[in-house]
């Protein structure tokens, strides 16, 4: 849970951006100290070492995210964030600018949506405006904010899992097995067997492979990655 946070005028404005991109990060880092330039800034090139430095800025004002970083597979990861920290706003960054994503990422929960054709002067005006409480779009975006009622559902799904079963959902979408997550994540296979049976039961799934259809109905294209093998879970 978020610590309460201090009054503005009492703290420094703390934004983290998330990006596996290097000169990406680099590029927003400038826009947002032109923007804001006494903010503090976070960064993470994937989703694991982003909710690490969540944990440790319980107070950011606001996130930057990018939606195809690792460990990120499309909204879930969204999803995840909004759930696991609630009062931390999320403006998502991404090159996908067609407005039905837009509108999709607003649903989802997102405070704003900044396309990484966009100029620092634009961001600027996105971040100002979603630090005052608003919610921004780029002109021409529509109005956001429904989302299918089965992608409704499956997003408070995901939102429901630990941070620790995220990440093994993620490794079982790119394909790896139960004794190569178990290496990764330095447990043995048995704790990886009890974090996709809790995943299994939570998403309403019956198997690995109906896991990762389910999670890939909230890529951007609405599409899964290739079924992982058989396996038991």
């Amino acid at each position: 849970m978020l610590a309460p946070r201090l009054p503005p005028m009492f703290r420094m404005t703390t934004i983290l951006i998330a990006d596996d991109h290097p000169l990406f990060r680099d590029a927003l880092r400038r826009a947002v100290l032109q923007a804001i330039p006494d903010a503090r800034l976070g960064e993470a090139e994937h989703v694991a070492a982003l909710m690490e430095k969540i944990a440790e800025c319980p107070d950011a004002d606001l996130l930057l995210l990018d939606l195809n970083m690792p460990g990120a597979h499309g909204f879930s990861a969204l999803a995840h964030v909004r759930s696991t920290f609630p009062t931390l706003p999320v403006v998502v960054v991404s090159a996908r600018e067609e407005p039905a994503i837009m509108r999709r990422a607003i649903g989802h929960g997102a405070a704003g949506f900044i396309p990484k054709s966009a100029d620092i002067q634009t961001i600027g005006v996105a971040l100002r405006a979603v630090l005052e409480g608003d919610t921004w779009l780029p002109p021409g975006a529509g109005q956001g904010g429904r989302l299918d009622p089965e992608e409704e559902q499956l997003a408070q799904r995901i939102a429901e899992l630990t941070p620790q079963q995220y990440r093994v959902l993620s490794m079982v979408c790119n394909g790896l097995l139960n004794k190569q997550i178990a290496w990764e994540l330095e447990v043995s296979e048995a704790t990886v067997k009890a974090h996709m049976t809790a995943i299994l039961r939570k998403l309403g799934a019956h198997s690995r492979t109906q896991a990762v259809l389910l999670a890939g109905r909230l890529t951007l294209d609405g599409r899964s990655a290739a079924p992982p093998p058989d396996e038991d879970e």
